[in-house]
């Protein structure tokens, strides 16, 4: 089938390329002003009209540098259609795919008229793959909370363990007390639907054994310390977590790597009724550790402390914990960068590498040991939110460290949501970091 050749060229190179095109394409360039500003699209037609090229700008070198994953814009600027790309040394024609496979979501489950998109000849299926990946990760998340309530989350873990071969086991309702998660069972009781535990195995025993953590709160009200209603618009992205570690579990399985994964979702509502957690209520953690709840809306570090805990006792190689957990992390960095703190320095060097190399930028803040005394009541051994205002992402990060045991630690406070739609970014529900976290693992 023929394609539609798609040259990407910057400001610099535009001239050259004019010069090897036709007097009538050269025609047609000069009369649109085509300048090849970043993201500028120009199609150029045959003697029938129809698109015989397209050139598409990369601007110069400072646009390029204030922008990412560019190519991403394509899909949905381009009418359908089957195009490729002519390669050239003005760009990585492996992220253009990826970016491109990226810029074709939309969520339509709800439309009447689903989004039709151009088409990318392809050369590489890895970055498909990578593409649905982040695509489950956004479709869970932009599921109303009446839709992806934590029964259906389990659903989806089920449906994705079968698909490659996993394991997925369920721990619902009371039964978390009699197996001893008690802060997963607190926090999500008062909810009409119960809580739960997903706890997904892939791999062979035998590879290095990695565990993902992800906070699964479907809908988060604050609890009986209740939100503003301006707050709690976009609570049901408040299981962003759990939706990013499902989509570095696709990525895993269907790369196949030579690991041993483990996927720990705790998956709750944090409602409000008569048998709802209170300010002021002592908890007792998996691992004995007592807890001082000074405010309900801080649910996200308790529910993910009994599964670090449960995660640490089969001592890992790496433990890494996605969630959506604290408004100070995106004052810190804004919604696009994911901050992450780790205990091993050398995992955060390479992190930050392929963070780079593959357009998913992160961030290291510290597990700054000073501040551990912020997170220590007087009645008991842990508070939940300290007072006083002050770093909070580093006070929630130093509470979860509190339950591993000697296994590196990476944990991502991730915003899991993109406020204005960009280059292979739409608008709502976002994947952050997983494609970094990939590149790493992939390279081990």
């Amino acid at each position: 089938m023929t394609t539609i050749a798609i040259n990407a060229v910057s400001k610099h190179k535009l001239p050259k390329l004019v010069e090897s095109l036709s007097e009538s394409h050269q025609k047609w360039v000069a009369a649109n002003g085509f300048a090849a500003n970043l993201g500028e699209v120009l199609k150029v037609p045959n003697s029938d009209g129809q698109i015989d090229m397209v050139l598409f700008g990369l601007g110069d070198k400072t646009a390029r540098e204030r922008s990412r994953l560019i190519f991403g814009d394509l899909p949905k600027k381009l009418p359908e259609g089957r195009y490729h790309l002519v390669e050239s040394e003005e760009y990585d024609a492996k992220q253009a795919q990826l970016a491109w496979e990226l810029g074709k979501y939309s969520f339509d489950a709800y439309k009447s008229r689903p989004v039709n998109t151009a088409t990318l000849k392809s050369k590489d299926p890895t970055a498909t793959q990578i593409a649905e990946a982040c695509a489950l990760t956004q479709d869970l998340i932009n599921q109303p909370a009446n839709v992806m309530n934590p029964e259906r989350l389990a659903k989806h873990a089920q449906q994705l363990a079968d698909a490659h071969g996993a394991q997925c086991h369920v721990i619902i309702g009371d039964e978390l007390l009699k197996q001893n998660f008690p802060l997963i069972h607190a926090v999500g009781r008062a909810s009409d639907v119960e809580p739960r535990l997903i706890d997904m195995r892939w791999g062979k025993e035998s590879d290095p054994k990695i565990t993902l953590v992800g906070k699964g709160v479907c809908f988060d009200t604050g609890g009986l310390n209740i939100k503003p209603g301006n707050s709690m618009g976009l609570m049901k992205k408040d299981m962003g977590g759990a939706a990013n570690v499902l989509g570095l579990a696709q990525m895993i399985m269907s790369a196949k790597l030579p690991i041993s994964l483990r996927v720990l979702i705790p998956a709750v509502e944090n409602s409000i009724s008569a048998n709802a957690f209170r300010p002021g209520d002592i908890l007792t953690a998996r691992d004995g550790k007592t807890i001082e709840i000074n405010n309900t809306d801080a649910e996200g570090r308790l529910v993910l402390a009994d599964a670090l805990a449960y995660a640490s006792e089969e001592s890992p190689q790496q433990i890494i914990s996605m969630a959506t957990l604290t408004g100070a992390a995106r004052v810190a960095v804004g919604p696009d960068l994911s901050p992450f703190f780790t205990t091993d320095d050398t995992y955060a060097e390479q992190l930050s590498q392929a963070a780079m190399k593959v357009e998913d930028p992160v961030w290291r803040l510290p597990f700054w040991a000073p501040y551990d005394s912020m997170i220590e009541p007087d009645i008991a051994d842990l508070d939940n939110a300290p007072a006083g205002g002050f770093a909070g992402a580093i006070t929630a990060a130093l509470f979860l460290k509190r339950f591993i045991g000697e296994t590196p630690y990476t944990h991502f406070d991730i915003y899991g949501w993109t406020p204005i739609a960009k280059p292979a970014r739409a608008k709502g529900g976002a994947a952050q970091a997983i494609r970094a976290i990939f590149e790493t693992l992939s390279k081990e």
